[in-house]
């Protein structure tokens, strides 16, 4: 509709300039408010979808989250005594978070956040479960009970340097020559 009134503008003869004029710019008015709406269902309609998006996903992650809550439990329940006293131990157990701090903080030099105290806790907490893991292995591939000991500790560290598994702080790896 705009495009033949342009084109009745360039071509007719200017007789009634003002008529033509208010009927271009209410056209493009038209248009425009049309378009303006049309832009607004757009975006309320990909809001729309995208508020569902996150919904299915917090519903579906609720649904995972149960999942593992209900296998957990199963788990738990079929934990024999001492099984449960090592898990409840496990759960319990924690690094001093003032101890990982100025641990971290004397071999940065900068102080570091509450976060990165928690994140190396953790790493702290499963390397230290790592090496107590092969040192019952060591334990019982010698044919010894628990508790551990020392030397059982020290082989469990020599082999896990041995697969890759603790780098070697004794020296530089120099990858770049």
């Amino acid at each position: 509709m705009l495009n033949r009134t342009v084109h009745r503008l360039t071509t007719e003869p200017h007789q009634n300039d003002g008529n033509l004029l208010q009927q271009v710019n209410s056209q493009e008015g038209l248009e425009l408010v049309s378009t303006e709406t049309e832009d607004s269902t757009l975006q309320t309609s990909a809001a729309k979808k995208i508020k569902i998006e996150i919904k299915e996903k917090k519903e579906k992650k609720q649904k995972v989250d149960e999942d593992e809550i209900q296998k957990m439990q199963i788990l738990v329940s079929s934990f024999s005594e001492e099984q449960l006293n090592r898990y409840e131990m496990y759960r319990r157990s924690a690094f001093p978070k003032a101890a990982i701090k100025r641990l971290v903080q004397s071999i940065t030099g900068t102080s570091v956040s509450q976060n990165v105290v928690i994140a190396m806790s953790g790493i702290s907490k499963v390397f230290a479960g790592e090496v107590v893991e092969e040192a019952l292995d060591v334990c019982e591939k010698w044919g010894e009970l628990p508790p551990l000991q020392p030397k059982h500790m020290r082989e469990a560290v020599r082999r896990l340097k041995s697969r890759g598994q603790i780098p070697n702080s004794k020296y530089k790896k120099i990858t770049f020559h």
